[in-house]
C-alpha cells in the first residue's frame, strides 16, 4: 500500500507547491494556540510551530505521513506576525523598507516510526518604500493573511530588491527539500 500524505495546513500556498510537485495529498488543518508558544527566538519558534501543528494531526495508519510547516518573518530579532489591521501592516512595512530581513519557514514530516525537523532561512531586501507605496499596498487585501504584511509571490513582490536563498521558503514552503525529504517516507511525485 502506497503512502499518503497528510499535509497539516490550510495554507493555499503550501497547497499549491505540493500540487505544483504532482505530490498527492489531503489536507487536514492542526487546531493549535499559537500564542502558547512565547519564545522571541525566530528559529525556535517557527521550529515549535512546525511541531505543534504536525504532531496536532494523529496518525492512525503505518502508511500515513504529516507534513506541516510555518512562515515566520523577523527583522533584527524581532518577529512581525500576520498583521491584525492596518496599523500593523503599515507598521510592518515601514520598517523593512530599504532594509534586508530574514524569512524562517519550519518544517515537520513525520511517521509513525520517524520524524524530521528542519528550518530553512532566507534574507530579503526591500527597495526603499514611499508612503504613497505603503498606503496602496496596505489598503489591498494582500498583507493580512501573510508573515510580515507582504506576500513575495503576489503584490509584496515589487517591495523586493533581492532574496538570498530559496524563494520558497518565503512564499511558506521550500519545496525542493521538502520534496528530497518526502522521498525518504515514502512519498514520491505522481
Amino acid at each position: 500500500m502506497a503512502n499518503k500524505l497528510i499535509l497539516a495546513s490550510s495554507s493555499p500556498r503550501r497547497k499549491e507547491l505540493l500540487q505544483q510537485m504532482n505530490i498527492p495529498f489531503t489536507v487536514q488543518s492542526a487546531n493549535i494556540d499559537e500564542s502558547q508558544i512565547t519564545t522571541t527566538d525566530p528559529i525556535d519558534k517557527v521550529k515549535q510551530l512546525a511541531i505543534w501543528k504536525g504532531e496536532d494531526i494523529p496518525i492512525q495508519h503505518l502508511n500515513t505521513i504529516v507534513l506541516s510547516a510555518d512562515t515566520i518573518v523577523s527583522y533584527e530579532q524581532t518577529i512581525f506576525e500576520k498583521p491584525r489591521n492596518k496599523n500593523e501592516a503599515k507598521q510592518m512595512i515601514s520598517t523593512l523598507s530599504g532594509q534586508v530581513h530574514d524569512v524562517y519557514t519550519g518544517v515537520m514530516i513525520r511517521s509513525l516510526q520517524e520524524k524530521k525537523v528542519f528550518v530553512e532561512r532566507t534574507r530579503v531586501e526591500f527597495w526603499p518604500l514611499s508612503e504613497e507605496e505603503i498606503d496602496a499596498y496596505i489598503s489591498t487585501e494582500d498583507p493580512y493573511d501573510k508573515a510580515g504584511a507582504y506576500g513575495i509571490q503576489s503584490l509584496g513582490a515589487m517591495f523586493v530588491k533581492q532574496i538570498i536563498g530559496d524563494y520558497y521558503t518565503v512564499v511558506g514552503l521550500p519545496i525542493s527539500r521538502v520534496v528530497r525529504e518526502l522521498r525518504d517516507f515514502g512519498i514520491v511525485m505522481e
